[in-house]
């Protein structure tokens, strides 16, 4: 079996890597580098049980489980470790000290910690470029390919699927994954897909060393507007620190390369750093960047096959849980590829013909 993956993000390394192990001849068709979009400038957070009482639970523990083997299986370095997790929130008043102290002595006293709401069983992180770009390389020891080129359509034998047309090439293929992220919406113009949307989230990196131990963050913060905004923040083993806010809409660009942030958001994320803790000054930033994460009209993923067209499949339209579940996913794709079903997560609630075609998004839940 010859299958093409569209998209050298996460889901499509760790489909690739599901595969390939599985014997099946996998080629990846990426157009910039692999990991360059969200897949490189997420947050890197896993949760256990936080997709508790939706459709995504099964998916997130299986997950997350996933997420710890292959931290010892494939023999890479990825920044995998166990954390806290907290939430708070950020006092903009000048009298800190009326509230109650910040629990955590890295924080500022103006931030303030409300609750523990993840422990090292439940919570972890990896970088999210290492783990991409270790899993591409494991599905690569495998026998998968990687080639650079833009995908421009679909080639069919009346409903069957018998190849990928690249750059004007054919590259062929008896099943095709769409993984493209955001992007996948071009693949609409070639298939009957949902639609899937670009979310804009912006973020700064820093060199924080030692100074910021394993605790991430989920902070409250009222802006002079009066806009409430969370703030994320996410230390990472390879001591750096990713830190986002200010999630929103804006164009996407065709090319994943041409992504840059908003300088007037970057200032005000900055701004915020520095009331969070002393470890976030500004000679600290190593990355001022911006990514989309793929989001559907009722925001669970597209993972399955695509409705009326033999041997075409979708994975994408992950949200904010990108990182967290794409283990799982490329493990379901494979075997829903390979066995014709899926064992070990019941993908029917994303089930691509769920949606209808070219519809707005729905409100988001919370």
């Amino acid at each position: 079996m010859r299958v093409v993956i569209c998209g050298g993000g996460v889901i499509g390394a760790c489909t690739a890597y599901f595969l390939a192990r599985r014997g099946v001849d996998v080629t990846v068709i990426e157009r910039t580098e692999v990991a360059c979009a969200a897949s490189g400038k997420a947050g890197g957070f896993l949760a256990f049980d936080w997709c508790a009482g939706s459709p995504l639970d099964a998916l997130a523990r299986r997950s997350f489980a996933l997420h710890a083997e292959l931290a010892g299986e494939t023999g890479d370095d990825w920044a995998y470790r166990r954390m806290n997790a907290y939430s708070g929130f950020v006092v903009r008043d000048r009298d800190p000290g009326r509230y109650a102290p910040a629990t955590l002595d890295w924080l500022s006293p103006g931030t303030v910690i409300s609750h523990r709401i993840g422990t090292p069983d439940t919570t972890a992180s990896v970088h999210p470029r290492k783990f991409t770009a270790a899993m591409m390389r494991a599905a690569q020891k495998h026998g998968a390919q990687v080639r650079l080129g833009q995908v421009t359509g679909l080639v069919r034998r009346g409903t069957q699927v018998t190849g990928i047309e690249v750059d004007g090439s054919v590259v062929a293929a008896d099943a095709a994954v769409i993984a493209m992220g955001p992007w996948s919406q071009l693949a609409a113009e070639w298939l009957p897909l949902p639609d899937v949307y670009g979310q804009q989230s912006p973020s700064l990196v820093y060199d924080t060393g030692a100074d910021v131990p394993a605790d991430a963050l989920f902070l409250e913060y009222r802006a002079a507007s009066g806009d409430e905004v969370t703030v994320e923040v996410f230390p990472r083993a390879d001591s750096s620190t990713h830190v986002c806010a200010f999630s929103g809409s804006a164009p996407l660009p065709i090319d994943p390369a041409r992504i840059a942030p908003d300088p007037n958001v970057i200032e005000r994320l900055r701004s915020i750093c520095e009331r969070l803790s002393p470890a976030f000054s500004p000679d600290r930033i190593i990355a001022k960047q911006a990514c989309f994460r793929p989001i559907t009209r009722d925001y669970l993923p597209l993972i399955g096959r695509v409705p009326r067209t033999a041997g075409a499949y979708v994975a994408t339209g992950h949200n904010v849980w990108g990182i967290l579940n794409a283990p799982a996913t490329g493990e379901a794709m494979a075997e829903l590829i390979v066995d014709g079903a899926a064992h070990t997560v019941d993908l029917a609630p994303f089930d691509p013909g769920r949606l209808p075609i070219s519809a707005p998004p729905l409100r988001q839940p919370g």
